[in-house]
């Protein structure tokens, strides 16, 4: 089935919301960017347009197809902006219940054939679609951070998506230029299913071997071949991104793995975020 869209939105801009509108502008969709003020969109335009320029320096793109690929991206604080979109990309917090409430007031916004797709990496897709008078076209479009590098997207559908509406997803992650694969929703969905724990095991190891931080990245980079080791990898998603994916999955499957280490949560609360906030296991300077 081919993607059968053309005009995509993407509601909050933050690292994940730019990176997928970024990926969006590049494989030629005009891409509608929704924030909560002016400032915010600016933002988000100023680093797509910072990492096209990078892509023009490296020979990724031309400079011709890097304005092209701007000139396709609005910014708009109106969710009524959105009402002409194809498909419509949901990038906000990572709470439940802001995300319930947003699903519900688009379902006013878009028309009765719009794809509507969250981006969460740990919350049922199930619960969100629920929110909406229409279920069926709702599904889960799971980007990797960073979107515009990563090509892998799970693409989840809920025991009410239509046939129709999740080929029409699948398809559109494609057109991307993305690796899309199939999945159910489920705790998770696959990666973070069996990345979470692993990075749990791989924090607690910290404390119970006494290990360094960098000694356990150099023993899974050159002993397993990882390209990254864990503790820059939790640095790279974020500190408090993995605890509350970490979260959301000890409560649903109540697994010991699950729950996130105590380590994590301490570095959580006082703000040592990973790259984001300039230390996490390991200090980065701008």
């Amino acid at each position: 089935m081919e993607a059968n869209a053309s005009t995509v939105g993407v509601v909050g801009l933050g690292t994940m919301g730019a990176g997928i509108a970024q990926v969006c502008v590049t494989a030629g969709f005009r891409t509608i960017g929704v924030e909560v003020d002016d400032a915010l969109g600016e933002r988000a335009r100023a680093r797509i347009d910072h990492f096209l320029g990078r892509g023009v320096e490296k020979g990724r793109l031309t400079a011709d197809e890097k304005d092209a690929a701007l000139d396709r991206l609005e910014t708009s604080t109106d969710r009524a902006a959105l009402s002409g979109c194809d498909v419509v990309v949901e990038a906000i917090v990572e709470e439940l219940d802001a995300k319930r409430t947003l699903f519900g007031e688009l379902d006013d916004v878009v028309s009765a054939e719009t794809i509507l797709a969250t981006n969460t990496s740990a919350l049922p897709v199930t619960e969100i679609a629920a929110a909406t008078p229409r279920p069926q076209r709702v599904v889960g479009l799971h980007f990797f951070n960073p979107a515009p590098i990563l090509p892998l997207v799970e693409v989840v559908r809920t025991e009410l998506t239509s046939d129709e509406s999740y080929e029409r997803a699948y398809a559109f992650a494609a057109a991307l230029g993305k690796e899309p694969i199939r999945c159910r929703d489920t705790p998770g969905f696959v990666v973070n299913r069996i990345l979470v724990p692993l990075l749990n095991d791989c924090v607690r190891l910290v404390d119970e071997a006494g290990v360094t931080p960098e000694d356990l990245d150099r023993a899974m980079r050159f002993g397993l071949n990882w390209p990254i080791g864990p503790c820059a990898l939790v640095d790279l998603i974020g500190v408090d991104v993995h605890v509350h994916a970490s979260e959301a999955l000890w409560e649903a499957l109540r697994e010991p793995r699950m729950a996130p280490p105590p380590r994590l949560v301490r570095m959580a609360q006082a703000g040592l975020l990973g790259r984001k906030s300039g230390r996490g296991f390991f200090v980065y300077e701008e």
